[in-house]
């Protein structure tokens, strides 16, 4: 009677066939356990408050994008389709870094103190968070990362974080759009300061600017937000002369990744030089959606 209730209960404690199919395949498995494990509990579904637990599978199938293109390509306009489409996160590296931060992780830890003294976050604090973002369930498809990586050697980062579990990045979305058409976009954009509405000159006029009649120059006077009748503002950032500083670090340091991703396979090249509409058809039909 022992011989056999001890057989019975091995049979109930031997792992399914499929898994044991070679000893490769065991060994990812329990190789990717082991990786979660270390992991240990992370934030919430957006990335704050109460801890969850990671998830017990680490998918080596999931769609990770990163969202690529110059400030004013249209990334905001097109990510929440995107979002819904493959029903994946968006993730910016700054929402990430002031979430890990409130939550006081480990490494929102290490964030806040270099912040705290002034001193930029390192890239390999950045990929920490990352590492702790992308374990959590609203994750499990993919995700989609913008903002993240602009320099080759973040891109090699995130490679190797990525490699430990048998994971890549999956798509390149590169929204192009010429240096003059993106200086008529941003250089035109005026926002309401307290309920962040957005206008701009060219494209989305407000009311003020209209009735100053064709050929008015904008200003503080003839720029006023529609609901309140409150006087518009430029962001620091709007400007010619700040835009051309970050075109020139985004075509040296980050364009280059496109040359670096693309042996792999994974660039997908969108002229984002027409009105939004057409620009996600493109998108649409390059990603099949």
């Amino acid at each position: 009677m022992y011989i056999i209730l001890s057989f019975f209960f091995l049979m109930i404690r031997r792992p399914p066939r499929s898994t044991l199919s070679s000893s490769s395949a065991a060994s990812d498995v329990y190789k990717r356990q082991g990786i979660n494990a270390e992991y240990g509990s992370g934030s919430s579904a957006m990335g704050c408050g109460a801890s969850t637990s990671p998830r017990d599978d680490a998918p080596s199938n999931r769609s990770i994008m990163i969202l690529f293109g110059p400030p004013g390509a249209g990334k905001g306009s097109h990510a929440p389709k995107l979002v819904e489409a493959y029903k994946t996160p968006q993730l910016s590296t700054g929402d990430m870094l002031r979430a890990a931060v409130a939550a006081g992780s480990e490494v929102g830890k290490q964030a806040k103190g270099v912040m705290e003294a002034g001193g930029l976050v390192s890239d390999e604090i950045v990929v920490g968070i990352i590492k702790d973002r992308i374990q959590e369930k609203d994750c499990a498809r993919g995700f989609i990362l913008d903002g993240f990586p602009r320099t080759m050697g973040q891109a090699r980062l995130l490679d190797a974080l990525l490699k430990e579990t048998g994971e890549k990045v999956t798509t390149v979305l590169a929204l192009e759009v010429p240096d003059e058409e993106l200086t008529v976009r941003i250089c035109g954009r005026w926002v309401h300061k307290e309920s962040g509405r957005s206008y701009h000159v060219k494209f989305k006029q407000p009311k003020s600017l209209v009735a100053a009649g064709d050929g008015a120059v904008p200003s503080v006077a003839n720029m006023l937000d529609d609901e309140t009748s409150e006087a518009l503002m430029q962001r620091k950032d709007d400007t010619e002369e700040a835009l051309k500083s970050r075109l020139e670090g985004y075509h040296t340091q980050t364009v280059p990744l496109l040359e670096y991703y693309g042996p792999q396979g994974v660039v997908v090249k969108v002229d984002g030089d027409k009105m939004p509409d057409l620009v996600w058809a493109e998108i649409a039909t390059a990603l099949k959606l």
